[in-house]
């Protein structure tokens, strides 16, 4: 059976879901190459695109 290709890739997870400070992970999307910003804490979560100090949206290299 081949291996299925993930859409997202986690590049830095640091905290843990049940402190009060939570679980902060940035994702990047493999086809498009934008990084996501997820937080996680609780029952309670968000995630958003990652902008720079312009305001422009994060955008590494894709396979």
């Amino acid at each position: 059976m081949a291996k299925k290709e993930t859409r997202f890739e986690v590049v830095l997870q640091e905290g843990a879901q049940l402190k009060d400070d939570g679980l902060r992970q940035i994702l990047v999307d493999t086809v498009t190459g934008v990084n996501y910003l997820v937080w996680k804490s609780g029952y309670a979560g968000g995630i958003t695109p990652l902008l720079d100090a312009q305001g422009n949206v994060v955008v590494t290299g894709t396979r």
